[in-house]
C-alpha cells in the first residue's frame, strides 16, 4: 500500500501534466479517465487515475493486502479503521488531483497533501483500537524477496504508536501529507474536495506554501452555499 517506486531516472513533468497527469506509480495511468465500473473508490470515477480492475482489491471487507502490501500484519483492522484506511489508498491510486503534489524527487509519490484537522482527528478516532507494528508504513517494514511486507517490531495499538491525529496524519506515511492550518482549504477524501480544488495552490513552490486570506474567505463562502445546498437536497428528499 502506497509504496511508492524509487527510480533514478525520475524527472519531474511540467505543471501543465502535473495538474492534468497522474502520479508516476506501477498502478496509475498516464491521464485521469471515467471508470463507470468501479468497485471501490467511487468518488473519482468520473476522473479516474486509476483501473477499475485494480479496486476490485478493496471491494470486499476485510481487505487482506493490496498489491504485495498485507494490512492485517497485527490483526484484521476494524471496520472503521479500514474504510479510513481505503480513502488513503483510493486517493494515492485514483484521484486525479494527487498529481497536484507530487513529490519533487520521486514521480510516483505525493508530498505534503494538506489534510483537514477533523479528518485527521476522525481518523484517529476510528483506528485508536486497532494494532500496528510501523509508525512510518512507508519505510518501517521489512520487505522480503517477493516484495511482501512483514513487522520488524511488536505490535501495538494505534494510540500508543500515535500521540493524535496530527502526529498519525503527518507521519504515518512519511511526508505524503500534512495538517492543514484551514478548516476550508484541505481534504477530506469526500465530495467536498472537489470545492477545496479550487483554491488550494500546489504545494510545488514555496511561494505558494502558504494561505492568503483571499483563499480562505473565498474557500468558506463556497463551503457554506455547498452545505446550505446539501442541507436544501435533504430536505427535499424527507
Amino acid at each position: 500500500m502506497l509504496r511508492f517506486a524509487v527510480t533514478l531516472f525520475a524527472v519531474i513533468t511540467s505543471s501543465t501534466c502535473q495538474k492534468h497527469g497522474c502520479l508516476e506509480g506501477d498502478t496509475h495511468k498516464v491521464k485521469p479517465s471515467p471508470e463507470p465500473n468501479m468497485h471501490e473508490c467511487t468518488l473519482y470515477s468520473k476522473s479516474s487515475c486509476c483501473y477499475a480492475d485494480f479496486t476490485e482489491q478493496l471491494a470486499h471487507s476485510p481487505v487482506i493486502k493490496v498489491n504485495n502490501s498485507y494490512w492485517n500484519r497485527c490483526g484484521q483492522l476494524s471496520k472503521s479503521c479500514e474504510d479510513f484506511t481505503k480513502k488513503i489508498e483510493c486517493f494515492y491510486r485514483c484521484s486525479p488531483h494527487a498529481a497536484h503534489w507530487i513529490h519533487p524527487n520521486y514521480t510516483a509519490a505525493i508530498r505534503s497533501v494538506p489534510l483537514c484537522q477533523s479528518f485527521c482527528d476522525d481518523w484517529y478516532e476510528a483506528c485508536k483500537d486497532d494494532s500496528t507494528c510501523v509508525q512510518n508504513w512507508l519505510r518501517d517494514w521489512e520487505w522480503d524477496e517477493s516484495g511482501e511486507n512483514h513487522c520488524k517490531n511488536k505490535c501495538i495499538p494505534y494510540s500508543e504508536m500515535y500521540a493524535n491525529g496530527t502526529d498519525m496524519c503527518q507521519n504515518m506515511w512519511g511526508e505524503s501529507f500534512k495538517v492543514s492550518e484551514s478548516s476550508c482549504l484541505c481534504l477530506q477524501m469526500n465530495k467536498k474536495d472537489m470545492m477545496a480544488m479550487k483554491y488550494l495552490p500546489s504545494e510545488s513552490s514555496e511561494e505558494s506554501s502558504s494561505i492568503s486570506s483571499s483563499e480562505e474567505h473565498a474557500c468558506q463562502k463556497k463551503l457554506l452555499k455547498f452545505e446550505k445546498l446539501k442541507g436544501e437536497e435533504g430536505e427535499q428528499t424527507r
